[in-house]
């Protein structure tokens, strides 16, 4: 949790299984939320997370389990007795409304005297920097505006919920990477627990606090994006969630596997001689730096003498797909720094040890 949030849970989801026809939608969900927290449902189209902000909303009662919110039983409650605000992936602003009168809106459907309404559009619009645009309407801002007021009317009852349902998507990618920015620390700034669903998963490593991962209506993983990245409790995630090197291999001893005919040492978790796993480690992680060709006799290390078998310059970086006898027919994809390549001359065609060090390799069950 952020630093901002507090040990209390605020949003509590219980056994939560939804069901569309014979099609299971959500497969015994349960989560806390914390208080303050701003938290992301990723996963891929068809997972799971839209329908599960959608029952927290209300918008599609579960089929069975529970829903509390600040210690209140809000499972059955439809959604206008609920505490939330919401911004949709298309806005849903009313385009025949004033950017004014679209934020006032739910102010003045709770009846609030003017004064009051005023003074809460004008700080909303002013704290996502829309101040001199109250009398325009919504086709006349860009994407990036519409999204703001979007945002703005969502919070303007001050909810103690806000669910973002892929807020992002319709932008480009400049103003997406802007605005993502802007929502973090527009909800920092609020204190507001915030629930964002997303299939975007750079989206999510750069908001969130903690990421909730869905596949088949079922969460795979719950932690910060530094423990979704870096310590994947599946392959799925592993899969999903940034660039990884999957190879079939077999446990040789505790703490060693064997792929091809090379054996590297790696935590086994105490899984049988003979067990077969899958192996994976991240492009970046694979090491060249400082790595010499007699190195390649220290086993401790991992070293690898590996023939470079295609390179794609990506910018900032070559990707080097690692081949040759070591891993039998399996290749490793490497990300190296352009400085490395030149010092070290790297080509298509060179043989170069690397290091696979046994911090970041991660095994999973094997077929």
């Amino acid at each position: 949790m952020p630093a901002e949030a507090n040990d209390a849970v605020y949003l509590k989801i219980r056994n939560l299984t939804k069901k569309f026809g014979d099609f299971v939608a959500l497969k015994d969900i349960s989560l806390d939320v914390f208080e303050s927290e701003f938290v992301c449902f990723l996963g891929p189209s068809g997972c799971g997370k839209t329908t599960l902000l959608r029952a927290i909303a209300g918008l599609d009662i579960q089929t069975s389990g529970s829903i509390e919110q600040n210690g209140k039983d809000i499972s059955a409650l439809p959604p206008s007795e609920r505490d939330f605000g919401i911004v949709f992936q298309s806005y849903a602003l009313f385009p025949n409304l004033t950017v004014y009168k679209n934020v006032a809106y739910g102010l003045e459907n709770r009846k609030l005297p003017r004064d009051q309404i005023k003074a809460r559009v004008v700080e909303l619009l002013a704290l996502v920097g829309l101040s001199d645009q109250g009398d325009k309407y919504p086709a006349q801002l860009s994407g990036g505006e519409q999204q703001r007021v979007a945002l703005s009317r969502a919070m303007a009852t001050s909810p103690g919920l806000l669910l973002l349902d892929e807020p992002l998507s319709a932008l480009d990618a400049k103003v997406r990477v802007h605005l993502r920015h802007e929502v973090k620390d527009l909800q920092r700034r609020l204190g507001v627990t915030t629930i964002m669903v997303t299939h975007d998963q750079e989206e999510a490593l750069t908001m969130a606090d903690r990421i909730v991962v869905m596949d088949h209506g079922v969460i795979e993983q719950i932690g910060s994006p530094e423990q979704i990245y870096g310590e994947p409790a599946t392959s799925f995630v592993a899969d999903f969630i940034g660039t990884m090197n999957f190879v079939t291999g077999a446990v040789a001893a505790e703490g060693a596997i064997k792929i091809g005919i090379t054996t590297l040492e790696c935590q086994t978790d105490g899984m049988a001689v003979g067990t077969p796993v899958s192996v994976a480690i991240r492009p970046e992680d694979i090491d060249a730096e400082d790595v010499a060709p007699e190195d390649v006799t220290d086993r401790a290390g991992n070293v690898v003498e590996v023939e470079i078998e295609n390179m794609e310059f990506l910018g900032s970086f070559y990707r080097a797909l690692l081949g040759g006898p070591a891993f039998g027919e399996q290749e490793f994809r490497a990300d190296f720094s352009i400085n490395l390549v030149r010092r070290k001359n790297v080509e298509v065609g060179s043989k170069l040890p690397v290091r696979f060090p046994s911090r970041f390799i991660r095994l999973y069950p094997g077929d």
